[in-house]
Parts: structure tokens; sequence; C-alpha cells
């Protein structure tokens, strides 16, 4: 308008595509939401709900009631239920407690998981197994 060009403004066609970081020295109480990519180096104490990749760096620790994104690779530890629509990825390093319900799972040697899985098209867990729930059986119902 007044002889000036206007400067490109960056597309935003669905989720963003700028990372989110979280450092090797930083501690995140709370739950966490994010469109795009997230690596996480530091420590968050909370669920993580991520529309994009999230990645665990090896420093990196989750403790949360969830875990949800497109796909996930773990190099750290994460004690959460992991929900992803792709592949989970547990390195020889991940150290995981928790249920888990993905598409795909890959699990290298020396990774340790601890907790159920549920893989391909599965939509939920089933009930959960206790140490009174007889061999091949519905867990007890509970007295009133």
């Amino acid at each position: 308008m007044f002889g000036r060009k206007q400067s490109p403004q960056p597309k935003t066609g669905g989720a963003s595509q700028v990372p989110t970081f979280i450092a090797p020295d930083t501690q995140l109480l709370g739950d966490l939401k994010a469109k795009g990519p997230v690596r996480v180096d530091g420590v968050i104490l909370g669920s993580l709900f991520v529309e994009g990749d999230l990645e665990v760096a090896p420093s990196g620790r989750i403790e949360g009631d969830e875990v949800r994104a497109r796909n996930i690779l773990v190099n750290g530890e994460v004690r959460a239920k992991i929900v992803t629509e792709g592949k989970l990825i547990l390195t020889k390093r991940a150290h995981v407690e928790g249920d888990v319900v993905a598409k795909a799972l890959d699990i290298e040697a020396g990774a340790t998981f601890v907790g159920r899985s549920v893989t391909g098209d599965g939509e939920t867990l089933p009930p959960t197994i206790t140490s009174e729930t007889p061999p091949g059986g519905e867990p007890p119902a509970k007295e009133d």
C-alpha cells in the first residue's frame, strides 16, 4: 500500500511444525498440550498430549496419567499409559511402565517394558488383571 512489500506469512495448514523442546534441566509440573513435534530431554510430571510426533531423549522422563502422540520414540523413561495412533518405538535404553495402545509396537533388545499392550486396530485394553483374578477368569466382583 505505501510502497512496501509485505513479508510472507508462514503457512499454517494443520498442525504446527515448530518443535517444542523440554530442555535437560527443565521440570514441568502439569499437563502439556502441543500441536507440533515434541522432544523431551527434561522431566514432565503430568500428562502429555501431542498432535504430532513425540521423542523422549535418553535424559527425558515423563510421569503422569497418559501420554498421547501420533508416533512415539522412547529413549528415556515413561511411567504412564501410552496411546499412539501410529508407531511406538522403545529403544534399548527405554524404560516404560504403563499400558500401551498402538497401531505398531517395536521393542529393541535391552528395553524395559512393564505393562500390557494392545496393537493393531485395538481401541481399549481389557480389564486390569490383579493377583485376585483366577487364571483365564474375570476379575472378582467388588462386594458392597
